[in-house]
């Protein structure tokens, strides 16, 4: 569905990410690791064509990216960005509605019937239909999350990108957001491609990761294949244990305290 092929970008002329290839299928739950300036986000942007690479192609479904308009790729691919304050009290209804953009044709620039039906239909699938009238800088974190997924939905996207969703969430949240980026995921067979900086999360949510350390891939692969503690001592430099989680089956990562 989605292929970097040796690519390399950065910002003007430092690269960042060197030599990068990997390939995301369709509905997997895809994990970006790795610790501060190892490229995650310079992925991300990448893969969005906010950078153009200066080496190797990407191709999304068999088409290269640059070939690809904005408008066309805003209805194949969506981005929650780490940051979701906004400026200005949007109320949830309308914010949602804003992820309609790319489909409205009309010189008014007016919202349809379809795209309205749309818009409730996504807030409802993130459990937000009773926030539809409240003011986005009213709500709890969670909640605005929820609703700037929503927003995403809205594109009707066959991929969507996170980057590091839970941030600013406590734990209870955080869990909340990934359980429903699953339900999406199982349910309606989204892809999704999130970078997070929670390992255990990771490994617990994700069918596959992608280890960057200094703009290269180390490893991906399950999270049993790429979370073992050589690979994250190496690429964290921190000690660490690795056990298996008894509920889930997969690695837990418990730093070692120095």
């Amino acid at each position: 569905m989605l292929h970097f092929l040796d690519v390399t970008s950065g910002y003007g002329h430092k690269e960042v990410l060197k030599d990068v290839k990997f390939s995301i299928d369709r509905k997997e739950f895809i994990g970006i690791i790795g610790p501060n300036g190892s490229g995650k986000s310079t992925l991300l942007r990448t893969a969005t064509k906010i950078i153009k690479p200066s080496k190797g192609e990407i191709y999304l479904e068999k088409k290269r990216l640059d070939d690809i308009s904005l408008k066309e790729l805003s209805r194949s691919v969506a981005v929650v960005p780490q940051d979701t304050m906004t400026t200005f009290p949007f109320k949830v209804m309308d914010m949602v509605l804003m992820g309609r953009i790319p489909y409205i044709e009309n010189r008014l620039g007016l919202e349809s019937k379809e795209d309205i039906r749309i818009a409730y239909e996504s807030l409802k699938s993130v459990d937000a239909l009773d926030l539809e009238d409240r003011f986005i800088d009213e709500l709890s974190g969670g909640e605005r999350q929820r609703v700037i997924i929503a927003k995403a939905l809205a594109q009707k996207p066959k991929i969507l990108f996170l980057d590091e969703p839970t941030t600013h969430l406590d734990i209870a949240h955080q869990i909340e957001i990934f359980s429903l980026l699953k339900k999406l995921n199982t349910e309606t067979g989204l892809t999704i491609v999130t970078i997070l900086h929670d390992l255990n999360l990771a490994s617990d949510y994700c069918d596959k990761l992608i280890l960057l350390s200094e703009g290269r891939i180390k490893r991906q692969g399950t999270p049993v294949e790429v979370l073992d503690y050589k690979t994250i001592e190496e690429v964290y430099k921190t000690c660490v244990i690795v056990k298996e989680n008894p509920i889930t089956s997969r690695p837990h990562v418990f730093l070692v305290k120095q």
